[in-house]
């Protein structure tokens, strides 16, 4: 019976380690951060545990305190639903993923960094590079369908160079032309968001700023009134005391008239 009670009591408080409190958007704005500044890193590696240790430690130097098991779960969680997202036509919908921008720029880096390898391999004439800088295995399905379609691409090209002798060089062209392609039309694609959402920024400051304009026009105007209605106001009473003067003046010239005839 006290064994029991004893592993009872123990489940409870491995239940009670496990919890911990959801990611805010502050903090995975900041673990993107840092995983985007380690990506290169995750990508020549094939064992990166120590890589996650690494993370949590940068995360704990920031005031977030997770494991790294934590953080791999987290970044395969948004992995998932940044490719959930790119299946989606709408942009709008795309947009309800707080982070989608953020993901996309680590994934379009790491495509610039690929072509430049493949790029320098080429010339080279050595493809180790390239092949170590694809290497992901402990993170899996990290990469996205694009970068599996360009890995797919230079694994043919590969073969087509080892049967076909003298086309190799051309298909290597054809092959590093479509990446290219690709890669641009990406790029293309993440300069009309930016200019999308900063043409709708700028459109809210505008209607922000004619809204400030009108409530300080109405504001002005409105002292403007309130001024005239005092010197108006002060106006009349000029008149009245000027009026009550005169009115003053004219009876003690009359008393002072009266008192003179008298004592004649």
């Amino acid at each position: 019976m006290e064994g029991y009670l004893h592993q009872h009591h123990h489940i409870s408080v491995n239940v009670d380690t496990d919890r911990f409190p959801q990611w805010s958007i502050q903090e995975t704005k900041e673990f993107l951060m840092i995983r985007a500044g380690l990506d290169q890193t995750f990508m020549e590696t094939k064992r990166n545990k120590l890589l996650w240790e690494v993370v949590a430690n940068k995360m704990k130097e920031k005031g977030f305190h997770r494991s790294s098991e934590q953080c791999k779960c987290k970044w395969k969680n948004l992995v998932t639903r940044y490719k959930g997202c790119e299946t989606m036509e709408s942009e709008s919908l795309r947009q309800q993923f707080p982070f989608y921008n953020e993901l996309q720029e680590i994934f379009a880096a790491r495509m610039h960094r690929m072509l430049w390898a493949e790029a320098e391999g080429a010339a080279s004439g050595s493809k180790k590079k390239a092949v170590q800088l694809s290497s992901d295995e402990e993170d899996d399905n990290e990469e996205s369908d694009e970068e599996k379609v360009s890995i797919r691409k230079k694994k043919k090209g590969k073969k087509t160079a080892n049967i076909g002798g003298d086309g190799s060089s051309s298909g290597n062209n054809n092959n590093l032309r479509d990446i290219l392609e690709d890669f641009m039309k990406q790029q293309m694609q993440m300069e009309m968001q930016w200019r999308e959402a900063f043409e709708a920024r700028e459109n809210d400051r505008r209607i922000k700023e004619m809204e400030w304009r009108k409530t300080m026009e109405a504001l002005e105007n409105e002292r403007i009134m309130m001024d005239r209605r005092w010197r108006e106001r002060e106006e009349q009473r000029r008149i009245r005391e000027e009026a009550r003067g005169e009115k003053r003046d004219a009876l003690i010239t009359a008393l002072l008239n009266k008192l003179r005839r008298e004592e004649i």
